[in-house]
């Protein structure tokens, strides 16, 4: 049996060499290069997030109200933006995002709602959207004081 398994084994590394011995850069063609070259280019040329504000505080507000925000984001990248996604920590607090591409050097909305309903004291939150940029998603949050409503 192990006289066997060695001569698999022995079989296996000679394909092994032989099959090697080709060489891989000689089936690269200079259409191939022009296309890395063409990726690298694209790579490089990124849509970037700028907001107008990283944090907006509610300050005091009474448990019950609703505050809303709208935070400004600015492509000042070199390629269309795309917001595929907006999540915040809490359910309490709702994101509205541009569902079109934003073009470079322009501006659109993100709304935000937050639903002080049942929520006490301080409270912040975080809002993160997914995007096409390098770091491939952008943060930013809110914040208030939340006086509970007289019972």
């Amino acid at each position: 049996m192990l006289r066997k398994t060695l001569s698999l084994v022995a079989v296996s590394m000679l394909l092994a060499t032989i099959s090697c011995n080709d060489a891989g850069s000689a089936k690269i063609t200079e259409e191939d290069m022009k296309m890395i070259e063409a990726e690298k280019e694209l790579a490089t040329k990124l849509p970037k997030v700028s907001l107008d504000k990283v944090e907006h505080d509610f300050g005091t507000i009474t448990e019950g109200t609703v505050a809303t925000t709208e935070f400004i984001v600015t492509n000042s990248g070199d390629n269309d933006l795309i917001i595929s996604n907006a999540t915040a920590t809490c359910g309490c607090t709702v994101p509205e995002w541009p569902k079109a591409p934003i073009a470079p050097g322009q501006s659109a909305p993100i709304k935000v709602s937050f639903d002080s309903n049942g929520k006490p004291g301080q409270q912040s939150k975080t809002i993160t959207l997914t995007t096409n940029t390098e770091k491939g998603t952008e943060t930013f949050s809110i914040k208030a004081e939340v006086t509970p409503k007289n019972k």
